[in-house]
Parts: structure tokens; sequence; C-alpha cells
């Protein structure tokens, strides 16, 4: 990272778009076995929050990448040869949730960036749906529908509808309104007119009823590829808060600290909205939408408090150099040091950071996820997971589904 007072000078945000770069799909090579027969495999879709984002680092320091480091530049290639991406900035880390192990396969479609829809222009995005340019870019139902005609899929994990809200162009608002107004006169973007309309009514039921159609496109999929409907599970997850509310930071909000320092430049207030309100209104919405969808074979996946404790700035965790720890393989790392990504503007340049890693849970959160989605799938239900001791189990964290 940039030292302190070069970030300090450098206040332009680059939006933290979860997009860059076009590869043309390729779809999982066939398998002898197929709907009802063979391994069992578990297929993830979705967006950033289920496609591993930032799940190459273990906590951040300011000092060095080495200490965080947990997976090195291969993080992300999930080619067949593991050298390179099948679409560019997709980031389905190695350590993604889909990978439970236990003789279930897994299969990671989703895509840093997605929304419900494929979105195309300078970058090539698949959504939920069944998107075909005859060229190989495909829809994620499309390419879900392709692998459950040849595997034998037993369920199915979406995390969708943040990028419906425009996630990313909402935390470039907060991070630029902390860094360009002063603590004595903050300007917030809970305010802001270009936040304030994603979270409309108009718009609130505008994305409902897209995440509940991108549901069904998962139902359709599975239906062409020979499956009834009985024969499978939808296991959908809300999305996590990534930072404490107001009360929760460990760095004043009174001059750029908590951005320079930490990576969190956002006001108290903002904090406080962000959680009670944006997050919520997101959560509810995916809830919503699951109705709407009147699919019968869906369960849910709580995450809104399952970082709770590890977030981002929060004063229970903090960077390596704060903790006095040297890496991400000492054995109290992982209950020290944060889950979520710092948010990084300027400071990826000459770097191995991506700015779309921002906000996004990390390795050690990466792999809690994989326990909770584990235990789900093991008891057949959905429930809420939290943090249930300290250290580490068969290599991840202490995780409990409720």
């Amino acid at each position: 990272m940039l030292s302190p007072r070069s970030r300090r000078l450098s206040l332009t945000i680059t939006t933290l778009v979860l997009t860059a770069g076009s590869l043309v799909v390729t779809t999982p090579a066939a398998h002898a076995d197929g709907p009802g027969s063979g391994t069992p495999y578990v297929v993830t879709v979705g967006d950033s929050y289920i496609s591993g984002e930032a799940g190459r680092w273990a906590g951040s320091s300011n000092n060095s990448e080495a200490p965080a480091d947990a997976l090195g530049a291969h993080a992300y290639h999930d080619n067949a040869a593991g050298t390179a991406e099948t679409i560019a900035r997709c980031h389905r880390s190695r350590s993604a949730e889909a990978f439970i192990g236990g003789g279930v396969g897994g299969l990671n479609l989703a895509c840093s960036g997605a929304r419900t829809n494929t979105t195309t222009g300078d970058t090539f995005k698949p959504g939920l749906d069944f998107y075909d340019d005859g060229a190989g870019h495909l829809g994620q139902a499309k390419m879900l529908q392709h692998f459950a005609a040849t595997h034998n899929v037993n369920l199915v994990v979406a995390s969708i509808g943040g990028n419906d809200f425009n996630f990313a162009s909402i935390v470039t608002s907060c991070v630029t309104d902390f860094l360009l107004s002063p603590s004595w006169f903050p300007d917030y973007c809970k305010d802001d007119s270009s936040v304030v309309a994603n979270f409309t009514s108009a718009n609130v039921t505008a994305v409902r009823g897209r995440i509940a159609t991108s549901f069904q496109n998962i139902r359709t999929a599975m239906r062409n590829a020979g499956y009834a409907d009985n024969a499978w599970n939808l296991l959908i997850q809300t999305y996590p808060s990534p930072i404490p509310p107001a009360s929760g930071f460990r760095y004043g909000q009174t001059g750029y600290t908590r951005q320079n320092i930490g990576g969190c430049g956002f006001w108290n207030a903002d904090a406080d909205w962000a959680n009670t309100t944006a997050l919520a209104t997101i959560n509810n919405t995916v809830r919503a939408a699951i109705t709407q969808s009147g699919l019968s074979n869906t369960r849910l996946l709580e995450l809104q408090s399952t970082f709770n404790g590890r977030r981002l700035c929060e004063k229970t965790v903090g960077l390596y150099e704060e903790v006095g720890l040297s890496s991400w393989t000492a054995p109290t790392a992982v209950d020290k040091t944060e889950w979520i990504n710092q948010i990084r503007t300027v400071t990826t340049i000459g770097s191995n950071h991506y700015i779309q890693e921002s906000l996004h849970p990390n390795y050690w959160a990466q792999l809690a996820l994989r326990s909770c989605l584990r235990q789900s799938y093991a008891q057949s239900r959905g429930g809420s997971c939290a943090i249930s001791g300290t250290g580490l189990q068969n290599g991840e964290p202490r995780m409990t589904l409720n």
C-alpha cells in the first residue's frame, strides 16, 4: 500500500466496480453420470459474495502484502490448468465456499460483478439467465443447465441482488463523501440522491422481481437438465455485514485515519445506516424474492451477522502490525485479524490488490462460509451461521449453523 501521506494526498476514488475483462466461457467437460447418479455436486451461482472475491487475502497489513497473502498469484485461476481465469475478473477463488469436500464435488459458476441479468459491453458478466451469444458467452443458468445434465447436482447455492442495488457505487459514494468533507461538516452518503434512488419503494419492487426471476431461471435450468423439483434444493444466502456500526470502529472519524490506515472510510452515521437500512433492505428484498419466486425447494442461509466480531475496522481485530503478528500462518491470526478486505482506492497501484476486492469476505471468511455450507448440506437445512469458537478446526474457522 502507499504511505498514509501519499494516500492522504490522493483523494480520487476509483469506482469499486466488481468487473473488468471478458473471456469466452468454457463449459465444464462432460461426465459419465447425470441427474440422480454418480458423485453428488454443489454448484454455486451469483455474485462476488459467493464467487470468492478477496479470497486471496487473510487479513490486511499496510506494511507489506506478505503477511496476508494466503493463496498467492493463482488465487483466482479457475481453468483446468490453474493458470488463468475462464472469465476475466470473475475472481472464483480457490478458497470459495463451493468446495466442501467429503466426497461432494464443487463447481463455482458465480462471477464478481454479476447482476441478475447478464451484462455485456466493455466487460462480460454472466447473470442468472440463459444468455447465449453463440460465441461461448453464456449466462449462469445456461452454464448450470449444461453441467447438471451430465452431473449429479444435489444443491445449488445462490447469492444475488447486491449489484442490482448498485453496491459498488454506494460504497464509492460513502468513501468519497468521507474523504472530501470535514468532520465538523460531514457530507453523508445516506442522503445522496444517487444512493437514495436505490432504496425507493419502486426500485426495491423492481429488484425483488428480478431476483425472483433469477431463482425461477435456476429452476428452469434444472428442469431442462432432467431434474424433478424435489430432486434438488436451492440454498439462498443473505449478505453479511462487512463493517461495524459506529460504536464498533477502532478508529475515530476525525481526520483520515479511518480510511488511510483502516481502509474503512465511512462516517459514523453512514456506517449505522449501512447496517440498519441498506443491508437490511437488500436482505429483506432477497427474502421476499424467495416467496415471490414460488419455488418449493428453497432453503435460506442467514449470513447478516456471521462475521460480527471480525469485520473491517472492528475493535476486536486489527491489522497484522496492530496485533503483533507477522503472518497469516500464526495460530491466532484467524482470531485477531479482519475477515473483510480493506476498501482500496489508488492504493492498488503497484500492488497485487484489486479495487474490486474491497469490502468483500477474505480468505478466513471464505473458509468460514465453506464450513457453514458444509453443515447446511449435511443437515439438509438452512439456518443462521455464526462464529462458535477460536482457532481453526480442520483448517477452517469454527462455525455453527443454528
